[in-house]
C-alpha cells in the first residue's frame, strides 16, 4: 500500500525560537554526520558486494537506517523548529522478505527521507559554524540564526512531510466528511422544524379553530349586535382552519411525516395518488438508504411528477427507485411531449443542485415527441 500520512496538514512557523534553533544547529552536526557516514558507507558497500549476495542484507539494512533516521528527523524538526510534520505511515508489503525489501526500495517515503538526510548534513556543517558563531554575538543569535532555522523547516516540511498531492487528497477526504456532517445536521434539523411546526404551532391553531367553533355556537339567534359578532368569529374560524391547512402543508414540505414513518416506498405511493395522471410506482431499497438521500429521493419523484401534470401532456408515468449496493438510482418516466432539458434557474436544474449536497447528480434524456426520462443517481455514503 502506498504511504499516507496521519494527517495534511504540515505548518512551519514564522520564526523559531532562537536558543531551540541554536540548540538543533550544534546538536545536529554530529547526528547528521554519523547519518551521512553510515548511509554512504552502507550503500557503496552494498552495491560492491551485492554479486556475492551479501550486499543484499546491507542494502536493507540500509534502508532501514533511512527510515528511522527519517523518523528521528521528524522528531527533532517537531520539537527544536516547531514545524507540524505528520508522521508518515510507510508500506509494509506483503509476504516474505523479498517483497519487504522490495516494498521498503519503491516506498516513495523512503526516497524523500534519503533526500532530505542527504542535503541536511551540507547544509548541517553550515548551520554547525553558525549556530558556534551566534552564541557569543547577540545580533546574529537575534536575526540569522531564526531565518536559517526556519529555511530549514521549510525543508523538513518539504522532503519530509506527505507529498503535495497526498495532502490535497487527505484535505478533500476531510472537507467531504465535514459536508456530510452538514448534510446531516440540516436533516435532523429539518425534521426538528417539522416537529415543532406539528406539535406546537399547528396544535395551537387547531385549539384557536375549536374555540372560535364553540363560540360561534353559542352565538346562535340573539341580537343585531350578537349576529355581527357571529360574522366575525365566522371569518376568524375560517381564517383559522385554512391557516391550520397551509401550516400541515408546510410542514409536510419540509419533511413529510410518512417518509420518517414508513419509508420511502409509503411515501412516492403518496405522492403518486394525488397525481392528476396514473402513475406506476416500484420501490426496492433495502436496506433503508439514510435520511438525507430518501429526503432527496422523495422531493425530486415529488418535483418530476408536477412538472409532468403541468408541462408534459402525458397521459401515463412511472417511477422506479432502486438500490444497488452504495448508490440509490431514481428513474422518473412519461409518455408526454418531451423536449425536457436542464435549464438555469429551472425546476429541473434545483433538482441537480438537491442532489448535489450529496455528491449526486440528475440526468434528463427527453427527445421531441418523448418519452422523457429524469434520472437521479443518490450515494449512501458521501
Amino acid at each position: 500500500m502506498p504511504d499516507k500520512a496521519t494527517t495534511d496538514s504540515v505548518s512551519v512557523p514564522r520564526r523559531p525560537r532562537t536558543w531551540r534553533t541554536i540548540l538543533f544547529m550544534i546538536a545536529s552536526f554530529p547526528l547528521r554526520l554519523a547519518q551521512f557516514v553510515l548511509i554512504v558507507c552502507g550503500a557503496l558497500l552494498g552495491i560492491a558486494t551485492v554479486v556475492i549476495w551479501i550486499g543484499i542484507p546491507i542494502q536493507m539494512a540500509t534502508l532501514w537506517l533511512v527510515r528511522a533516521f527519517g523518523d528521528l528527523e521528524r522528531s527533532w524538526a517537531r520539537w527544536a523548529l516547531g514545524v507540524n510534520v505528520p508522521t508518515a505511515e510507510r508500506a509494509r508489503g506483503d509476504g516474505g522478505w523479498g517483497r519487504l525489501w522490495l516494498a521498503r526500495a519503491t516506498d516513495p517515503t523512503t526516497w524523500r527521507d534519503l533526500a532530505y538526510l542527504m542535503l541536511a548534513f551540507p547544509i548541517g556543517v553550515v548551520e554547525f559554524l553558525v549556530g558556534l558563531v551566534a552564541v557569543p554575538l547577540v545580533p546574529v543569535a537575534l536575526w540569522v540564526v531564526p531565518t536559517l532555522g526556519w529555511l530549514h523547516a521549510h525543508l523538513a516540511a518539504a522532503l519530509l512531510g506527505p507529498p503535495k498531492a497526498r495532502r490535497a487528497e487527505a484535505r478533500a477526504q476531510r472537507l467531504q466528511a465535514s459536508r456530510a456532517r452538514g448534510v446531516d445536521a440540516a436533516e435532523a434539523e429539518r425534521r426538528r422544524i417539522e416537529r415543532d411546526l406539528h406539535d406546537g404551532a399547528q396544535q395551537r391553531l387547531v385549539s384557536v379553530a375549536m374555540t372560535l367553533g364553540r363560540a360561534k355556537n353559542r352565538l346562535a339567534g340573539g341580537t343585531q349586535a350578537d349576529a355581527e359578532l357571529r360574522e366575525l368569529i365566522d371569518e376568524a374560524h375560517a381564517d383559522a382552519k385554512l391557516a391550520v391547512s397551509e401550516l400541515r402543508d408546510l410542514a409536510r414540505g419540509i419533511y413529510p411525516a410518512v417518509l420518517a414513518d414508513r419509508g420511502l416506498d409509503a411515501a412516492l405511493s403518496a405522492q403518486a395518488a394525488k397525481s392528476p395522471i396514473p402513475v406506476d410506482v416500484t420501490v426496492d431499497v433495502a436496506p433503508r438508504p439514510p435520511a438525507a438521500v430518501e429526503t432527496t429521493a422523495y422531493f425530486i419523484v415529488g418535483e418530476s411528477l408536477t412538472n409532468i401534470a403541468k408541462h408534459s401532456g402525458a397521459d401515463h408515468a412511472s417511477v422506479r427507485v432502486w438500490r444497488d449496493g452504495d448508490m440509490v438510482t431514481v428513474e422518473v418516466t412519461d409518455n408526454g411531449k418531451g423536449g425536457a432539458r436542464l435549464r438555469p434557474n429551472g425546476g429541473l436544474a434545483g433538482l441537480a443542485d438537491r442532489a448535489a449536497t450529496i455528491d449526486g447528480t440528475v440526468s434528463v434524456v427527453s427527445p421531441p415527441g418523448g418519452p422523457t426520462v429524469v434520472r437521479a443517481d443518490l450515494p449512501c455514503t458521501w
